[in-house]
Order: structure tokens, then sequence, then C-alpha cells
């Protein structure tokens, strides 16, 4: 299965880490953080990553409750990707996001980041963890 660029978008309630494949879609890297993403400013930035990166398939988040049950911010994800699917007429997949955003903080307190630099990069850095995770798994299909 040839990826190519895949953009992967971990949406929080004010930000948005926005992380970005190589062109392998082997790594992922994070890219930046997009604020909000329920306005059009939001989606006139998703239109300039897609031209940028010419990218071919969208990672979206889906966060799960422990049980795996979907909740309040797992429908909303899903309303997104739906958007998003809609809108550039590129492939979406939702992938779980469970934990993603506690695996980064803990990487960047052993790593002794200080609480500005981590609020600076958590949320591309839980977006590339995602993307990493479904590379992975598309890989070893």
């Amino acid at each position: 299965m040839e990826l190519q660029r895949v953009i992967c978008l971990d949406l929080g309630e004010k930000r948005t880490g926005v992380a970005i494949s190589d062109e392998l879609g082997w790594t992922a890297q994070g890219l930046q953080v997009i604020k909000g993403y329920s306005d059009e400013k939001w989606l006139l930035e998703l239109d300039r990553l897609v031209s940028v990166y010419q990218a071919t398939t969208f990672v979206v988040g889906l966060p799960r409750n422990m049980d795996g049950s979907i909740g309040e911010a797992g429908n909303r994800a899903k309303q997104i990707a739906q958007k998003i699917e809609q809108r550039y007429h590129l492939p979406v997949h939702l992938w779980d996001e469970r934990l993603s955003t506690a695996a980064v903080e803990r990487t960047l307190l052993e790593a002794d980041t200080s609480r500005k630099g981590r609020k600076k990069v958590i949320d591309k850095m839980a977006a590339s963890w995602v993307l990493q995770g479904f590379l992975d798994a598309q890989r070893r299909q």
C-alpha cells in the first residue's frame, strides 16, 4: 500500500496538533499546532498544508474511553473526519489516540523539558505519536 504523504490531526479542545509523514510513509514528524478547529481559518490552514505537502491521506486521532467506547470527543473527531473527507476527497483514517498525550508528556518530563517548553510542542508531538502508530501498522499489513 503506497501512502505517500499523510497528514495527521490530533484534535484537542483548543488546539490541533499536526504531523506529517515522509514521502515513503515510514516516519512521522510533528509539524505545527493550529488553534481551534471550528472556523474557516482552520480549514484554510489545512488547505495550505494539503497543497504544500501534496498530502494523499489524512489520519485523525480518535479519542476513546479506556474501555474502548467512544464519547463526546470521539464523536466530534468522527464529524471532523467526515468534513475533511468531503472537503478534500482524500481517504481519512480514524486512529486510536488513547494515551498519546500522556505518553508524550511523560517523554518530555523525562527529558526535563520546562512546562512552557512542553506546552509549545506537546500537541504536535502527540500528532506525531499517533501518526507513527498508524504508519507502523500499515507497514505490518
